[in-house]
């Protein structure tokens, strides 16, 4: 197999842009052991593609194996509110459980009922972007990308206004242990927020199932969990919840910022957006394809399988690359072109087969209204100092994105 020297995800020269790691890393074949995490990389888009649909390879494999089947030790004691929280929601889950959750979830992202947050999201839109033009300017992350998608959510699931400051602080504490072998200090940060977040809405769905009626999603889960023929019970009630929070802006906050970026680094693509509005929902699709806020999702071997040749046996981990798989040549013209017409399209920033993005939907409507928002209502925009990357390779995104208006 060929060598994974230049993929190197712990290095800021890297972290700054790893897309000519990837095409090294194409170029050199289908798969690729890497000895730092124990893993297989998959860059190529076709294999990514078919191996999230590939129901030989799961997000779990406690369904079928013990931990020592796969010569895995059991996770130390001292993390067991983070994965009882994890382990329990649908991202890793497998049928038939996973099946069972996403069923009832997907009961409150019908087409119909997303479609009808549509006049919501951009009024709130429209307001953030109102007082980002008021102070002239600001961190877009914090004025703009966050609050939106992470008050959605909220609004969806009923978290009431003075608690939702406390939402993105835990859910990234928490989704620091998604990065590739997250320190002590990550482990512990998301241990505590996994406990915090877990207390939080125990006390919440306690309180909300007292006061029948409401039409939130949280009350909607309860009435599942008490009623339904397919019930939750109530840690996947919680995990549920989490995950909704957390994933329900992570990518929308990320896909915000790093689309923002790269218009501003191709000024001849941002003024042909600001000439037409129109190119808004091709823009969203290209910008969430050139620099993608999930840049790998994991699996886990259940029954052996092959790829090109090379067998991969139970108990691997591969790693597929969805930063690499969207700028593949094979299926990308120019890949490492930002072209906002790009009609051709089929990134895999929503993952892919049954463990596809539930919320994808309603993160389209989100990144199109705060376009849209900042397109019409601060035509000005510009950078206001370079930003810096997030010191993470998973879940990609910056630290802060200073701009100015006017």
């Amino acid at each position: 197999m060929a060598t994974t020297a230049r993929f190197d995800p712990w290095s800021p020269a890297f972290l700054a842009d790893p897309y000519p790691a990837y095409a090294a890393l194409r170029e050199a074949g289908r798969v690729h052991w890497f000895g730092p995490t124990n893993q297989y990389l998959v860059p190529h888009h076709a294999d990514v593609s078919a191996l999230l649909r590939d129901r030989r390879l799961g997000r779990t494999y406690r369904h079928r194996y013990a931990h020592e089947d796969f010569g895995r030790a059991a996770p130390p004691p001292e993390h067991e509110p983070f994965h009882t929280l994890n382990d329990h929601g649908m991202l890793d889950l497998e049928p038939p459980d996973h099946t069972r959750i996403r069923r009832l979830v997907s009961r409150a992202f019908t087409p119909r009922t997303v479609d009808r947050l549509r006049p919501y999201v951009d009024k709130l839109a429209a307001d953030l972007v109102a007082d980002l033009v008021a102070d002239g300017g600001g961190d877009l992350l914090t004025a703009v990308a966050e609050p939106l998608p992470v008050a959605v959510i909220a609004e969806m699931l009923g978290i009431p206004h003075a608690d939702r400051p406390l939402l993105r602080p835990w859910s990234a504490a928490i989704c620091g242990m998604y990065e590739l072998n997250p320190s002590d200090e990550t482990a512990r940060a998301a241990v505590r927020a996994s406990a915090e977040f877990s207390d939080y809405l125990r006390e919440l769905i306690a309180a909300r199932r007292t006061a029948s009626g409401g039409d939130d999603l949280i009350s909607a889960l309860i009435a599942a969990h008490d009623e339904d023929d397919d019930r939750l019970t109530e840690q996947e009630l919680i995990s549920t919840c989490v995950l909704l929070l957390n994933a329900g802006h992570e990518a929308t906050v990320n896909a915000t910022v790093n689309g923002w970026w790269a218009l501003f680094r191709h000024p001849d693509q941002l003024a042909a957006l600001r000439a037409d509005h129109g190119l808004v929902p091709s823009a969203v699709e290209e910008l969430m394809r050139y620099d993608t806020p999930l840049q790998l999702f994991e699996r886990w071997v259940l029954d052996e399988i092959e790829v090109a040749g090379q067998t991969i046996p139970v108990g691997s981990e591969v790693a597929l690359l969805f930063g690499a798989a969207n700028h593949d040549p094979a299926v990308f013209a120019d890949p490492s072109r930002l072209d906002l017409t790009r009609r051709d399209n089929p990134h895999l920033s929503f993952s892919a087969g049954i463990h596809y993005c539930i919320g994808a939907p309603l993160a389209r409507i989100e990144l199109a209204a705060s376009m849209r928002a900042l397109l019409t209502r601060a035509p000005t925009l510009r950078l206001a100092a370079e930003p810096v990357r997030k010191p993470n390779f998973v879940i990609r995104g910056v630290e802060t994105l200073s701009v100015e208006v006017g």
